[in-house]
């Protein structure tokens, strides 16, 4: 019996494995403006501020907002936006 070989299909001659992440947190939005947490926030955007400044705020609810954004909010009401629980400051910066 004769063998007969056949072409293979196709040939990998490089793979580059992509990897997914996400930040540590299930809200990636700032419920107060909308904007992505991890960027500045819509007024420092709207004023051009450098997003170093737009720090992240955390409740010891572990809601993340940005800072301009719940202190604002905090004028007004003293409740976080999400479960109406009262407002306190855990930590506030870069995360």
């Amino acid at each position: 019996m004769v063998e007969i070989k056949t072409p293979k299909p196709f040939e990998v001659k490089k793979w580059n494995a992509v990897a997914l992440w996400a930040w540590e947190v299930e809200i990636d939005t700032c419920s107060i403006c909308k904007a992505l947490i991890h960027e500045p926030c819509i007024n420092c955007q709207a004023n051009q501020v450098a997003g170093e400044e737009c720090v992240i705020s955390w409740g010891t609810c572990n809601h993340p907002f940005h800072y301009h954004c719940i202190k604002r909010w905090l004028n007004t009401r003293s409740v976080c936006p999400l479960d109406n629980k009262e407002w306190e400051y855990a930590s506030y910066g870069r995360k």
